[in-house]
């Protein structure tokens, strides 16, 4: 056995301990949303705010990942994930303790921020000390069970976080505290064993990279509040796509490059990461809208708006272990194209039942749709990374979370643009229609639009919502699920054309060789065990 394996340790207390860690990354996904009424009243956040305080997280994710995967290739993948984990525990703790007054929405967004970093630094090395540890052919039911215990530790973090909430929203972020101890201990009684390669870091496109999804990311959020005939706008998405084609440039040049770019000249590779980018426009946005949804249009307590998240759940966790299996026996496309179609006919009846206020009429539709993202997102995730050598792992992984989450950060904002628009104009027709002149109406939507869209009518103030709000809300909802399923349709054409069926071969030079000639890694010198 290489000494990719555990130092003698059994695979799956490996596996467990891995888990533990990227756990809180994904809980601090979807239980923040939980809780943003509650924030928002009590610590009085601008609507701009609370996005943001949703937004900051995925953000930091998607601009950091590249560097963490490379940084847990060069210095070693175990100690980034003790390192990420500490990090994630400690900006969790300080989110926790936000003050009240005028510091309150600073210190909120920065140790989002700062989560955000800790989970970059720590999701690219454990997923790599995964996948090192298993064989080709038992990494997709090992990464099925990966993402589907973590998922299912997710699908329990919106309803703790639902009745924590009741309790102090604060409790949220410190939930993650015996989480990052369970880790800790974890990798102290397993210690994976894993290898790295020593390498320069490329600071000049860490800089790029952060710079290009940053400025990107930003106009598009800031287009709901400035809107989209503010010239800021457009001068920012401009300058982030400019930054990272900049990136690609400088990178294929680099003598220690962040990113080897000349991966995506691997087909499946290129094509899983372009599958991986449309689904998650809409994996990650649609826990905040349905939460707003279920507490704002059905006006439940938010532990009840975790309750509805845990539908979706339940799908997606029995659909990624089939997904997986499927993997390990017939190779990727077949799950990652039934998945697509199966999220995209989820998504397509459940906007057909949002409407009517009922969720006994939608949890099928929510199950659905929830299996259709289960049975894609592991194969897919899984294909991709499958195509770097034993010693890139973390690499892949880098590339393929930073284009999962900048696509998650990219579908919040346009999708929340989407949902503000549609709102703001159903209920200026609303009040037009209740006696109140054009032009204040228009007003009065607008504001309400920002406001309620974003905050749930804060502090579980939800009771007191108009019925005609709650109505205008859902079919602003229905709109954005209908385009939530237009995506994941997109994404089934892509996985027909662009994947190929059949098993991947595992070869000798696979699992001894760079996917990539040696040189691109500026003659790094021989892989280093960590101990």
């Amino acid at each position: 056995m290489s000494t990719s394996r555990a130092g003698g340790s059994p695979r799956h207390l490996v596996l467990a301990a891995m888990i533990f860690a990227v756990a809180m990354t994904f809980i601090d996904q979807t239980i923040v949303s939980i809780a943003v009424p509650d924030i928002q009243h009590e610590l009085r956040l601008t609507s701009t705010g609370v996005q943001w305080a949703v937004n900051a997280y995925l953000l930091t994710l998607a601009a950091f990942f590249a560097f963490g995967g490379r940084l847990a290739d060069t210095v070693g993948h175990r100690r980034m994930v003790v390192l990420g984990v500490l990090v994630f525990a400690g900006a969790s703790a300080c989110c926790g303790l936000t003050p009240t007054g005028s510091l309150a929405e600073a210190w909120l967004v920065a140790f989002r921020a700062a989560q955000g970093f800790g989970g970059a630094l720590m999701f690219p090395a454990a997923l790599a000390i995964v996948v090192q540890n298993f064989a080709l052919r038992e990494r997709g039911r090992a990464l099925a069970l990966f993402f589907g215990i973590a998922g299912g530790l997710t699908a329990v973090g919106p309803v703790l976080g639902g009745y924590l909430t009741e309790w102090t929203w604060r409790a949220i972020f410190w939930v993650n505290l015996p989480v990052a101890a369970i880790a800790l201990v974890l990798i102290a009684v397993s210690r994976p064993v894993t290898e790295s390669r020593p390498a320069p870091m490329d600071y000049r496109g860490l800089a790029l990279i952060a710079g290009g999804v940053g400025l990107s990311v930003f106009g598009f959020q800031q287009s709901q509040v400035w809107g989209w005939s503010n010239p800021a706008i457009g001068l920012c998405i401009a300058a982030g796509v400019l930054l990272l084609v900049a990136f690609a440039v400088v990178e294929r040049h680099a003598a220690s490059p962040l990113i080897q770019v000349d991966i995506f000249r691997i087909r499946a590779f290129s094509v899983q990461n372009l599958v991986l980018g449309i689904s998650m426009l809409v994996f990650v946005p649609v826990f905040f809208f349905s939460s707003e949804y279920a507490q704002i249009s059905l006006g439940d307590s938010s532990s009840k708006a975790g309750v509805f998240l845990l539908y979706f759940f339940i799908g997606f966790v029995i659909a990624s272990q089939v997904g997986g299996r499927m993997l390990d026996r017939d190779g990727a496309k077949r799950p990652v194209v039934i998945g697509c179609v199966l999220a995209a006919v989820g998504f397509y009846l459940w906007a057909g039942d949002v409407t009517t206020l009922s969720f006994s009429e939608q949890q099928w539709d929510v199950v659905l749709a929830g299996a259709g993202m289960g049975f894609m997102l592991s194969p897919s995730s899984t294909d991709a990374v499958n195509r770097a050598s034993r010693l890139s792992y973390g690499e892949a992984t880098g590339i393929t979370q930073t284009v999962r989450n900048y696509a998650a950060s990219l579908g919040l904002a346009v999708l929340g643009t989407v949902l503000v628009t549609d709102l703001r104009s159903r209920l200026t027709d609303s009040l037009v229609a209740q006696g109140l002149p054009p032009a204040q109406a228009a007003a009065t939507a607008t504001h309400l639009s920002q406001v309620q869209a974003q905050g749930g009518g804060g502090g579980g103030g939800t009771a007191n919502i108009p019925q005609f709000f709650r109505v205008d809300f859902a079919h602003a909802t229905q709109t954005v699920l209908y385009a939530m399923a237009a995506v994941m349709a997109v994404a089934a054409v892509v996985a027909v054309v662009g994947l190929r069926p059949g098993l991947q071969v595992e070869t000798a030079a696979d699992e001894q060789q760079p996917v990539l000639p040696a040189g691109g890694a500026g003659g790094a010198g021989p892989p280093a065990g960590e101990a």
